[in-house]
């Protein structure tokens, strides 16, 4: 029964609404564009954030990444040797962090240097990354063809190569790939094994891989390259000497990160006269990052709110206009037994269907327009049930609130009074 009763109040206050259709479309304009800027606002932010958020968590949250920085010319006076400037992480570096931490499990030393790769006529600048099997446990890649660098590479010091998509499409196009000699510098090697480009930013970290990366044994980089890069410009030779350009250190636990990066630090200090290094703490950042993607959420549903507050004031204003449009009508329902509880419940149902409506349509505009922002600028957007369900509760909500005061001002209205009315 009182289902029954219930849709024949919905039918009434939809047959109301109606009656006015141009002023009711106006007004439900007002909730479609605020649920739909909510909807969209929150997808973007969701996207944008995913994103960065994807990127701090591909450096590890238990790895440390320590690299070599080149100090400011002035601190480097006493540290040059003719023309070579000397700086950044050592061996020695590598083997106190490796073998002095008791939380640190493994660590990856990284050279790097930029080369010319030729196959048959075609070349491409790679960077050419020395180090050992374990990078590829601490920064893990898809393997596409063949294998990763293995120990017995480094023991038989084997010029082999592992080569990035990027490169492999470049160099190896029409040509078989694994197996293929590729001269690196003036030096050749053989393919083992491709692995997936990915490469990029994390915030203000570099990643520790490219997209055009080559990896080669650390021993093979050491002997074939040396540790001195030599730099030609007009006029001018810069020759630097750098024997690691970076360290990847993977704690055992992620409540051990923040001590052993601080652990770090105080070892590297012990040994090197100038600050030539800095540590990054990926853990640090990632909590930093998801702390700003939840303000960033609250200002962005903040904003598109607003909109909705303005959708709101326009369904007062309408329910008010009704109420004095309406009144003769009132005073007859008060005047044949109708209550003012029944009044009231008849305009709240008509703001909650108009709120209601303007939601649901708000929601498909909501859902267009990530789709064609991400269509247009290739920006990542991202449509969450939270960012769906959030949207029509709060739309349905401000029908309540905002038609509460419409509609106990209508049935306060005195029956004689209201009978009177013209």
């Amino acid at each position: 029964m009182k289902t029954m009763h219930l849709v024949r109040e919905v039918r009434l206050g939809v047959e109301n609404l109606l009656l006015h259709k141009l002023r009711s479309l106006l007004t439900l304009l007002g909730v479609v564009f605020g649920v739909g800027s909510v909807v969209a606002m929150l997808s973007v932010g969701e996207g944008a954030s995913k994103e960065a958020l994807d990127q701090i968590k591909r450096l590890g949250s238990t790895n440390l990444l320590i690299s070599s920085v080149k100090p400011a010319k002035q601190q480097l006076q006493s540290q040059m040797s003719s023309f070579v400037s000397t700086y950044g992480l050592t061996y020695a570096d590598h083997a106190r962090i490796d073998e002095g931490l008791a939380t640190v499990e493994r660590t990856a030393p990284v050279k790097s240097m930029r080369q010319d790769a030729s196959l048959h006529g075609r070349t491409i600048e790679l960077r050419v990354i020395g180090t050992t099997p374990d990078w590829f446990d601490l920064v893990p890649r898809e393997v596409l063809a063949g294998r990763e660098l293995l120990d017995s590479d480094a023991d038989r010091m084997g010029a082999v190569a592992v080569l990035t998509e990027f490169g492999a499409r470049k160099l190896l196009a029409t040509e078989r790939t694994i197996g293929q000699t590729i001269r690196i510098g003036a030096n050749a090697f053989e393919v083992v094994g491709i692995v997936r480009s990915m490469g990029g930013q994390a915030g203000q970290i570099q990643l520790p891989d490219d997209e055009i990366d080559v990896y080669i044994p650390l021993g093979i980089a050491r002997a074939y390259y040396g540790d001195v890069n030599m730099r030609i410009a007009t006029g001018s030779v810069d020759a630097e000497q750098v024997q690691l350009h970076q360290i990847i250190a993977q704690v055992d636990a992620i409540e051990n990160v923040e001590a052993a990066a601080e652990a770090i630090e105080h070892m590297l200090a012990r040994f090197h006269q100038k600050k030539d290094y800095i540590t990054h703490v990926p853990l640090a950042l990632l909590r930093e990052a998801e702390a700003i993607k939840r303000r960033y959420n609250i200002v962005l549903g903040s904003i598109a709110g607003i909109s909705l507050v303005v959708g709101g004031i326009g369904i007062m204003n309408i329910m008010l206009a009704s109420v004095t449009e309406r009144t003769r009508e009132i005073g007859i329902r008060r005047a044949i037994g109708a209550k003012r509880r029944q009044i009231i419940a008849q305009f709240l149902i008509e703001t909650v269907v108009l709120s209601t409506a303007g939601g649901i349509m708000g929601l498909a505009v909501g859902v267009l327009v990530p789709r064609l922002i991400t269509t247009v600028s290739g920006m990542a957007t991202i449509l969450t049930p939270l960012g769906i369900v959030l949207p029509l509760l709060i739309s349905a909500s401000i029908g309540v609130v905002f038609g509460l005061y419409p509609a106990v001002r209508a049935a306060q209205v005195e029956p004689i009074v209201a009978l009177r009315h013209e």
